[in-house]
């Protein structure tokens, strides 16, 4: 049996992510003091006393007719209807509102266990005021305060009581990325780009279900999203992440946490695809982006999305724009595609696992030193000669060459394209890494 899930919901601006990060005990969740900073639904594993279940925060409910808001309330009630218990948080500053009461009678139709968290009770004297809340229809009220965490131990201890059983009461390995033999981790991916260049598509359409929010309101991706999906060769694991804007530092508040998470994201994935709007070509913002990534040593898939747009003349032109700007991944495949109606989707996958195969893949010494050899028998170094070559890593495949005497970054990249090109290393990053002889 899967691990129970817990949806915390509410209007805008009523506590959700604070009490979904003290709840895990780390700032997971992206908190702001201004509503419709959370949007996607973020699913997290939580565990108290024994008992691990997901945790699913989620964007406000709004009634509205408006196109962004109203996808937001979409997510927050999918999350509703996939959940085993829903915990409802109210502003107990505020009191019960119209739009708490709408949530309400949401809550009754679903027919789910509910429990009602006053938040914002930061003293003894507040927790009055949080009875007020009966009028809810949904059972007592848990008087807490999230920022300080008075109160939340009372309200998990009855949580988990309303939980159903599961077989993963013991531990979340599998969260962690490995299993529970501690066998190797799932490959990360992280869909990463501009605003509004159609990440949050993509990653739809890679994993099958409308989980991050779409809208041609650029931002709309605040926080990073991620995603298990089982493949013909295994499981990735896909990380939808927020528009990198160029200005980073001046960026604040949630825009500024969104760009960290978004980096945290890069750095700790294995893959990048990096993803172009073709109907714009590659922007000072994609340079600037594709060579954090490149320092990253992430591996790299550069995607050209909405190419369907495109005529005949516009194709070429971006062709020419990504093989001018972004020469310095000259190693990565160029995909063109669209999110949008899943044209040459098909292709991600295969190039995805090449890359993957790459990444771990280690070379014989000797087969390393023959094709040095051959290297340097076609092409002498200046002034000085590779005398011996050792693979000293994988992820990213990580080499050593012992000389005689410093050699020129040129000759650097040469050595690197040949060992590329014989071992087919594709779209995975190489590092070189020269050590002089003693005494030379």
């Amino acid at each position: 049996m899967p691990r129970p899930v817990v949806a915390v919901v509410g209007r805008p601006n009523v506590g959700k992510s604070t009490l979904v990060n003290r709840i895990i005990g780390r700032r997971e969740a992206i908190v702001e003091e201004k509503p419709g900073v959370t949007r996607d639904r973020k699913v997290v594993t939580a565990e108290w006393n024994g008992r691990h279940f997901d945790l699913v925060d989620t964007g406000g409910w709004l009634a509205t007719e408006h196109a962004l808001h109203s996808q937001v309330s979409a997510q927050a009630e999918r999350a509703i209807a996939e959940a085993d218990v829903v915990m409802m948080v109210v502003d107990t500053t505020v009191g019960a509102t119209d739009e708490d009461d709408r949530v309400a009678r949401l809550l009754r139709r679903a027919d789910r266990p509910v429990l009602v968290v006053a938040n914002k009770v930061d003293s003894e004297h507040r927790e009055g005021d949080a009875w007020q809340l009966v009028r809810l229809g949904l059972g007592d009220p848990w008087p807490v305060s999230a920022i300080h965490g008075r109160g939340t131990g009372d309200l998990l201890d009855a949580l988990v009581k309303l939980l159903p059983a599961s077989d993963d009461d013991e531990g979340d390995a599998a969260d962690q990325g490995r299993d529970d033999d501690g066998g190797p981790r799932l490959m990360a991916v992280a869909i990463v780009g501009r605003p509004n260049v159609g990440k949050s598509t993509l990653f739809n359409r890679m994993i099958g279900d409308e989980r991050s929010v779409v809208h041609d309101e650029p931002g709309t991706t605040r926080d990073t999203v991620d995603t298990i999906v089982d493949t013909d060769d295994g499981p990735l694991r896909f990380v939808d992440t927020a528009g990198m804007r160029r200005r980073a530092k001046t960026a604040s508040g949630a825009e500024y946490y969104s760009l960290v998470r978004a980096l945290q994201a890069v750095d700790q994935s294995d893959i990048a695809l990096l993803v172009i709007d073709a109907t714009e070509g590659v922007t000072h913002q994609d340079q600037r982006l594709a060579e954090r990534i490149d320092a990253a040593g992430t591996a790299v898939v550069i995607l050209l999305n909405k190419w369907e747009l495109l005529d005949a003349e516009g194709r070429a032109t971006v062709q020419e724009d990504v093989e001018d700007r972004l020469a310095f991944l000259g190693y990565s495949p160029i995909l063109k595609l669209s999110a949008k109606t899943g044209m040459g989707v098909q292709k991600l996958l295969p190039a995805l696992h090449s890359s993957i195969d790459a990444y771990h893949r280690r070379i014989p010494t000797r087969e390393l030193n023959k094709l040095i050899q051959e290297a340097q028998a076609a092409h002498q170094a200046p002034g000085g000669r590779i005398l011996y070559a050792t693979q000293g890593a994988t992820d990213p495949p990580t080499f050593t060459l012992f000389t005689n005497r410093s050699l020129p970054p040129t000759y650097l990249r040469y050595i690197e394209r040949r060992i590329r090109e014989h071992f087919g290393f594709g779209p995975t990053p190489l590092k070189l890494r020269v050590r002089r002889r003693s005494g030379s």
